[in-house]
């Protein structure tokens, strides 16, 4: 099993950008897909970005171009970077691990984003 924290969460204005970062408990290098989830408040949990061993990527259509994932297998890390914020990117990020046959989830860091 894993652990996982999300830090670098916060509030920003729209157009800024934010960092999150991914700790994990153990190595990442074996687990083929690692993701980001977010939640807004009334809304689904959706798949914002997922990174596999790898090396490849995706992103929701309303992310593209705008946020970048990426993992350091050597670090047992894995990072959101988030530009050009909006309002509508508020919610509570989660990091996920995809370790057959169970996801496991991080405790999950607010994003909030203002105009």
């Amino acid at each position: 099993q894993v652990q996982l924290v999300e830090t670098g969460g916060g509030l920003v204005q729209t157009g800024g950008s934010l960092r999150l970062s991914c700790a994990a408990s153990r190595s990442i290098a074996s687990i083929n897909t690692m993701a980001w989830y977010r939640q807004a408040p009334g809304k689904q949990r959706e798949l914002v970005a997922a990174i596999t061993s790898s090396g490849s990527t995706r992103y929701a259509d309303s992310v593209k171009g705008r946020f970048s994932i990426s993992r350091d297998n050597t670090e047992n890390t894995m990072a959101l970077q988030m530009n050009n914020l909006k309002t509508e990117d508020t919610a509570v990020y989660y990091c996920v691990a995809n370790i057959f046959p169970s996801n496991y989830w991080g405790q999950g860091t607010q994003v909030t984003v203002s105009s």
